[in-house]
This record gives structure tokens, C-alpha cells and sequence, in this order.
């Protein structure tokens, strides 16, 4: 699908803080969680068409896997995609850059909630 975003960064944090950081930038963003599963480090979530007081014209869901890398880190792998009014996925007529925005502001709540 064309609409999807895809993206995998690694923290040296522990996959267990990691995911807490990722739910916690969920919810500052006002999202909507509908899967969170701690153990496999899975969780998933929508929003609404205003982030950050900003309109960006489509409903989004993000789907999120925080796993122990080989290394030593964490990996967070990433996809996100449009939603239609009943909440599927968007097949044609999505915005441009709206998953590419809601990526980038979830990555930068993620590193900020890591951070502290």
C-alpha cells in the first residue's frame, strides 16, 4: 500500500522503557489506544484528524513493535497509515505527508519521554 509509512530506530534504553515511552507519546498525542500488549512489546493506536492543534485531514493508526536488538539495544519498528471514516485503511484519496507528520511528532514525544 502506498499510504503506509514504515520506520525502525534503536535506544540503548531497555525494550521494557521503551515501550512505556512509546504508550506515554500515545497518549500525549491523544491517541486512542485499541491493542497494548507488554509482553511482545506491541501496541497500537489511532487518531483523530487534529494533532497538536493542527487539522491534517485524515484519521491514523500506528501499529508499534518494541523488541531487544542483537546489539544490545531496542528496536522500535514503526508503520503507520490513513484511516477512511469507518476507521479502515485508506485505499485512495489520502493526504499527502499526514502519515509522514504523524511519524515524525510520535518518534519526537517518544525521545522526549525516553529522555527524561
Amino acid at each position: 500500500m502506498p499510504f503506509e509509512v514504515r520506520e525502525t530506530r534503536t535506544y540503548t534504553a531497555q525494550p521494557d522503557a521503551v515501550y512505556r515511552a512509546a504508550l506515554a507519546a500515545v497518549e500525549t498525542l491523544r491517541g486512542q489506544v485499541l491493542q497494548s500488549d507488554p509482553a511482545q512489546g506491541r501496541l497500537s493506536a489511532r487518531f483523530d484528524k487534529k494533532l497538536r492543534g493542527k487539522i491534517l485531514g485524515d484519521r491514523t493508526q500506528i501499529e508499534i513493535e518494541c523488541a531487544a536488538a542483537p546489539t544490545g539495544q531496542t528496536s522500535v519498528a514503526v508503520l503507520v497509515y490513513p484511516l477512511d471514516a469507518l476507521n479502515r485503511k485508506l485505499m485512495f484519496g489520502a493526504r499527502k505527508g499526514v502519515p509522514e507528520t504523524v511519524m515524525s511528532w510520535f518518534f519526537e514525544d517518544l525521545e522526549r519521554h525516553l529522555s527524561a
